[in-house]
């Protein structure tokens, strides 16, 4: 991971004294628990994620491929390079990409159980910027979530004091820009929340704690891209993979000899799962998305769009330099590239082939995901252990069955939740619930289950009660693998196979220990059942993590109401929050 990381610890009432401007409810409930202060400054920058500038160079695949039919001309720069013009776009683009404090990826996020974030990013770009947190959950506080729901974007120019809390969590999430196809620029980086040290952990202190952001990468600009989708056009196939923003050998990790390392991967992409394996190693599984789990050995392990895992590996081999290799998983074409494990006694590469991996076998992957299970004993955020929640004896109050699929509305590719597919409004969807904005959205505009009509375009928001207990059943019936994750929760993986889900399929649910995570993969012509507490008030992002399709429309939004206005449901507004369509120019609150 690129660069250091800025961050204070102080005491709850200077901070109050440092932020006495901002006055927001967080501050004053949050109690003792420590503040980690960060500022971050978003600009473009030069990246080489594939080895090339990334600023002087326009892909020919958008005359060739997605922009088919339109009229391409080439020209040559200063240095005899051919760059492509697409005539219907103009003059071509310069690309870069998005830094956070010149680092791409961007700083590294270091917390512990119950720490208060204090982030304030300025944004130095030419367009709006927001910034999500995947994972963090935002206990009664859905303002702060970042996406295009939740929060008003952050004008070119200015900047916005991101108040988060690490409430009761513990594990490895991420971070990356939600709006305008931004994640195709950067902007994306790792997070860390560390137990507490009076709560005890199920495995001895590593060595050192690696952070691994693995994803595939467009050469072309998020401009580009996010013209292509607005056209109803694919943006096509990735043009390489990234293991911490460097392609082939690009980034190193060094080891000593006998010793264990925690390494925390996430896939950040944008399109493809991926499978992950160490050259002459093997992984023990401690944690998923802040669940610890059973230690299972694996030899590779699949990571689908969105998803974190930390495995345990050791330095156990003779003193060589190893292959570290990310593959891509049940696509046609199989692109790869690798990463450095150096032994610091290292006598050069290590001999022999770089190990193989699995690549369109869904029955292997689906084998392993049934394989990953929930460390019953082992304590979680909390000194009482994670299996003392018995969430397969918790009555089901509710079943919600969501089927995605593709579709062609006036004319355009765009993509639908029980065939509704998603647009944004004017103002978000929290902003406007908070001012009492009727005319933004309605409760109600997606079904409970699939209809298996025709798609249409709607801003979809389905309500749901405070304390509900929910059964929510995806059901993939296409044929590319599916990822899906849900802001502001947990939620359990009951089941997942091929085929059609019944009620009967029910019968073969784990209701003991299957994992907690936020993050959940689809198989194609499959299924995946998860148990969800509905116990965090506030509007909620229901999304496919594969970037193209939630951009065109696979996503919505769960509204979690209740009746109650104590601010033990829920937090108001955020004193300095921005505001912005029908909702500019109103207060946020009082003192």
């Amino acid at each position: 991971m690129a660069g250091g990381i800025a961050s204070a610890v102080v005491a709850a009432p200077r901070l109050l004294l440092s932020f006495v401007g901002l006055l927001l409810l967080p501050l004053l409930v949050a109690g003792d628990d420590p503040y980690r202060l960060f500022t971050w400054t978003v600009t473009y920058g030069d990246i080489y994620p594939l080895g090339v500038k990334q600023q002087v160079r326009l892909l020919a695949t958008f005359c060739s491929v997605a922009l088919a039919g339109h009229f391409c001309r080439s020209v040559r720069d200063d240095h005899g390079e051919i760059k492509e013009i697409v005539e219907a776009v103009g003059e071509w683009s310069e690309l870069q990409g998005i830094l956070i404090n010149n680092q791409f990826p961007g700083p590294q996020i270091e917390a512990v159980t119950n720490d208060n974030l204090i982030i304030n990013v300025f944004n130095k770009l030419n367009e709006p910027f927001l910034l999500s947190w995947s994972g963090l959950q935002q206990r009664r506080n859905s303002f702060e979530d970042g996406v295009a729901g939740t929060t008003c974007p952050i004008p070119p120019g200015a900047n916005f004091t991101y108040i988060l809390q690490a409430k009761d969590q513990i594990g490895t999430y991420y971070y990356f820009p939600s709006l305008a196809f931004h994640k195709a620029a950067g902007g994306f980086g790792g997070i860390r929340v560390l137990s507490r040290p009076q709560i005890p952990v199920p495995f001895p202190p590593p060595a050192a704690d690696y952070t691994v952001l693995i994803g595939d990468w467009y050469k072309a600009n998020h401009t580009d891209l996010r013209y292509v989708l607005d056209n109803g056009k694919a943006p096509g196939f990735p043009d390489g993979l990234l293991i911490n923003g460097r392609s082939w050998n690009g980034y190193t990790f060094t080891v000593q000899p006998g010793k264990t390392y925690r390494f925390r991967i996430t896939n950040v992409g944008l399109a493809t799962s991926l499978n992950i394996r160490f050259q002459g190693h093997t992984m023990k599984l401690v944690e998923v998305e802040g669940s610890h789990t059973m230690q299972t050995t694996y030899s590779s392990l699949d990571v689908h769009l969105g998803q974190s895992y930390s495995v345990f590996l050791t330095a156990d081999q003779p003193g060589f330099d190893y292959a570290i290799v990310v593959s891509t998983r049940f696509t046609g074409k199989i692109i790869s590239t690798t990463a450095v494990l150096h032994y610091a006694n290292s006598a050069g590469k290590a001999p022999g082939p770089l190990p193989g991996g699995p690549t369109i076998q869904v029955d292997w992957s689906l084998n392993q995901a049934r394989s990953i299970r929930w460390n019953l004993t082992a304590s979680g955020p909390r000194p009482n252990p994670q299996g003392s929640y018995h969430y397969g004896l918790v009555p089901v109050t509710r079943t919600i069955r969501l089927a995605n699929s593709a579709a062609t509305i006036n004319g355009k590719q765009r993509y639908a939740v029980n065939s509704v597919s998603y647009v944004n409004p004017d103002t978000p969807l929290k902003v406007a619930d908070y001012y009492k904005i009727g005319s933004v959205f309605s409760v109600g505009t997606i079904a409970d289950n699939p209809t298996y009509g025709g798609a249409y375009l709607q801003t979809s928001v389905m309500g749901a009660n405070y304390r509900d207990y929910v059964e929510i059943v995806f059901e993939n019936n296409e044929d590319e693998v599916q990822s899906w994750h849900i802001d502001g929760y947990a939620f359990w993986v009951v089941g997942m196979d091929g085929g059609k889900w019944s009620p009967a399929s029910r019968e073969g649910y784990n209701l003991r220990d299957g994992v907690s995570r936020y993050t959940v993969q689809v198989y194609p012509r499959a299924w995946t059942a998860i148990y969800m507490p509905l116990d965090n008030v506030g509007m909620w992002n229901v999304r496919s993590e594969s970037w193209a399709r939630q951009y065109l429309g696979q996503q919505f939004y769960l509204r979690v109401w209740t009746p109650s206005t104590s601010f033990r449901d829920e937090y108001p507004i955020p004193k300095n929050a921005l505001l912005c369509g029908r909702a500019a120019g109103r207060r946020t609150r009082p003192l």
